[in-house]
């Protein structure tokens, strides 16, 4: 097999708590667009946590035959609509054998809500009212698979499951098959939908989720304030396309992906390491294929959830990652102040602010950014977005698990 091929983006697609289309979500991104509000989905009365950040402007109807939605989870309802999105503004289907195109697609904890539903079936009327359909349903997989049959993508057809990360490593994965020549072309990303009774409450039980009232005063990443993440939901999609095929066919190219690192902590099952020795060690891999020389301008999309140990543990791994120096003129933000905790999509769609950050030259903020944590002393672009000429991105994904990826992206 062919080694270290070029590999770019080709298109993209969002399905988001701040636009369900790219220049809906772009537009909100860099105006500082809030996209968490109350929880309307069930009745929060009894639940601490009531905020959540909920898909705006989505219709799967748009994307999928009625048949099709009522066979298929919402996450991966939204893997499809970010996917057909990318897919369609790519054009790279028809161009390569299907053979040749693969879909890694990522998704922390997958069907959710068919899960949910269906053991309430079990329990108030059955094991016979349990729906045939259940275990396809909820089996974190189906995105990729169904993604896979819509467009007879005949390679690998595989999930990322590696809780917050999951997004980042199926992208990060997807670079290293085609880089190696085993697909042309891949659709990649995450998709999640974990805004549900049973998700809240695990998450409120083991106090990960801001308690907030004030949509302004909840997801505040780097802030003195902070005391969780919202949850968030939603997908994003890229296709990544070998560099040569994609000039060939005169491809509108975003950016390069150029550089990727996965690590583990090895530590706790959801603590970060206190010294972030992974996370610092998987920025060091992904900027060293990226053939960083210290020197280059650069942004970084922060994981940036919000809670106590990970915004501090985050500050010490791109300290640790760049040296101090560098680390204090790089551009770092989290938009998840905006989108909330889209879990195992974020790391999709924040690569996909990498990408538009290089295309525009604008690198969006880290809204509600009021009382600087002094153990967070980095540049986390607040409140409003600035202009940069960047020549160099990098987004970071830190889960569950000890899992930690990051992702490098440069122009073409």
């Amino acid at each position: 097999m062919a080694e270290n091929r070029r590999v770019v983006v080709t298109g993209l697609g969002v399905v988001s708590p701040v636009g369900s289309d790219m220049e809906t979500a772009w537009s909100n991104l860099v105006s500082g667009f809030n996209g968490i509000g109350p929880i309307t989905y069930f009745d929060t009365t009894n639940y601490k946590a009531k905020l959540g950040a909920q898909v705006q402007g989505f219709d799967p109807m748009q994307y999928m035959d009625r048949s099709e939605t009522l066979r298929s989870d919402k996450f991966a309802q939204y893997a499809m609509g970010a996917a057909v999105q990318a897919v369609e503004e790519s054009g790279v289907i028809g161009t390569l054998p299907p053979e040749r195109v693969a879909v890694y697609f990522g998704s922390g904890i997958g069907g959710l809500n068919t899960v949910s539903t269906e053991i309430s079936k079990l329990e108030s009327r059955g094991p016979h009212r349990v729906s045939p359909l259940c275990v396809p349903m909820m089996i974190a997989n189906m995105a990729a698979g169904m993604i896979a049959i819509r467009y007879n993508c005949q390679g690998a057809a595989m999930p990322a499951v590696t809780a917050c990360a999951s997004g980042s490593n199926a992208i990060g994965e997807a670079l290293r098959v085609i880089r190696h020549g085993y697909a042309d072309a891949v659709i990649t990303g995450g998709a999640e939908a974990s805004i549900v009774p049973v998700g809240i409450a695990g998450f409120i039980n083991m106090k990960a989720l801001s308690v907030a009232e004030d949509p302004n005063a909840a997801s505040l990443p780097f802030d003195a304030r902070r005391g969780g993440f919202v949850i968030g939901e939603g997908a994003a999609a890229l296709v990544l396309e070998e560099y040569e095929h994609a000039k060939a066919r005169g491809a509108k190219i975003y950016g390069e992906l150029c550089g990727y690192g996965s690590t583990c902590d090895a530590y706790h099952i959801t603590a970060p390491h206190p010294e972030a020795l992974g996370g610092a060690r998987a920025m060091e891999q992904a900027l060293s294929e990226a053939g960083y020389n210290g020197t280059e301008s650069l942004y970084i999309n922060a994981h940036g959830t919000g809670t106590p140990l990970n915004d501090v543990g985050e500050t010490k791994a791109i300290k640790r990652a760049l040296g101090e120096e560098q680390a204090y003129k790089a551009l770092i933000s989290s938009t998840k102040s905006m989108t909330g905790h889209m879990l195992g999509a974020a790391g999709a769609i924040e690569a996909i602010v990498c990408l538009k950050t290089l295309e525009t030259g604008v690198v969006p903020p880290t809204i509600n950014l009021l009382q600087p944590d002094p153990e967070c002393d980095l540049n986390y672009v607040p409140n409003a977005a600035v202009q940069a000429d960047v020549n160099l991105c990098i987004s970071n994904s830190l889960g569950f698990g000890g899992h930690n990826a990051s992702l490098a992206f440069r122009k073409v």
